[in-house]
């Protein structure tokens, strides 16, 4: 429950102590002071505005107008009604009409704060749009790419080799770095299995991980098997690429770079 204005509370507690004093006093003419104690109130109260006030007094005085317009039937048929009204409320008890659980009076709005009444909605969306947020990242990533290739082209010297001589085959004949894992393989299996079952059976479980973890969570932390399966992938295939690379020599033999040399070119 939200606490109640320290202003309210006093006005209230000064209404109940009055209708206390006064309680000898007939029902009728408490209501009949009510109008007068509510108009000398919000008169004496800052807070309400000019305009409003001068539209309320406005309305008192119409209102009066055509109750002494009426004559003395209509007056009496007026005070009859505010009468059964206020002797409908318990004015013993000193609640004045309309008054809220304890006798409050203040309005709804003045207790219930706006967060409760309206649908704020604050917490933050994950998603943004493809342009600018993703679109502009993409392409300062591509030209940090091309900036970086394009001075690594200038600073280091990567030549052509001379050209190919069939009559002599050279030692160690190693394919691209992209292909040395493939042929560290075949060093290591039948054939039929380093080029085909191996390969085949690691595209087949990449291809069906996606149907085997079926996690809808994009972050990190909660697709533990996904990024368990790639890394497995990555780092197999990093190592054979490695050995290849630094640890054949002559031969395709195994060999030590530190003591033999390195077997191994651009």
């Amino acid at each position: 429950m939200t606490e109640i204005p320290e202003h309210l509370l006093k006005r209230a507690q000064a209404a109940r102590e009055k209708a206390a004093a006064s309680g000898g006093e007939p029902a009728a003419q408490a209501g009949a002071d009510a109008p007068a104690a509510g108009a000398s109130a919000a008169a004496s109260d800052p807070r309400i505005p000019a305009h409003l006030l001068e539209r309320s007094k406005a309305a008192r005085s119409k209102a009066g107008g055509e109750a002494a317009e009426g004559g003395g039937g209509g007056g009496v048929a007026l005070q009859e009604k505010v009468a059964s009204v206020v002797t409908a409320a318990p004015a013993a008890a000193g609640i004045p009409v309309g008054a809220g659980p304890g006798g409050h009076t203040q309005r709804l709005l003045t207790v219930v704060k706006s967060g409760s009444i309206q649908d704020v909605k604050a917490s933050p969306v994950d998603k943004v749009h493809t342009w600018p947020h993703l679109l502009a990242a993409e392409f300062v990533a591509a030209c940090a790419c091309l900036a970086f290739t394009f001075l690594f082209s200038i600073w280091v010297n990567a030549p052509l080799l001379q050209l190919a001589n069939a009559n002599q085959t050279p030692n160690p004949s190693k394919a691209p770095w992209y292909f040395l894992g493939l042929q560290e393989l075949l060093t290591m299996f039948h054939p039929m299995i380093a080029g085909v079952t191996i390969p085949g059976v690691g595209l087949i479980v990449l291809i069906l991980a996606p149907y085997i973890d079926k996690n809808p969570s994009n972050k990190p932390e909660d697709r533990k098997f996904a990024t368990s399966l790639m890394t497995v992938h990555l780092m197999f295939w990093a190592v054979l690429v490695m050995i290849g690379s630094f640890f054949r020599g002559p031969g395709f033999n195994f060999t030590l770079p530190w003591r033999d040399g390195l077997f191994f070119e651009l």
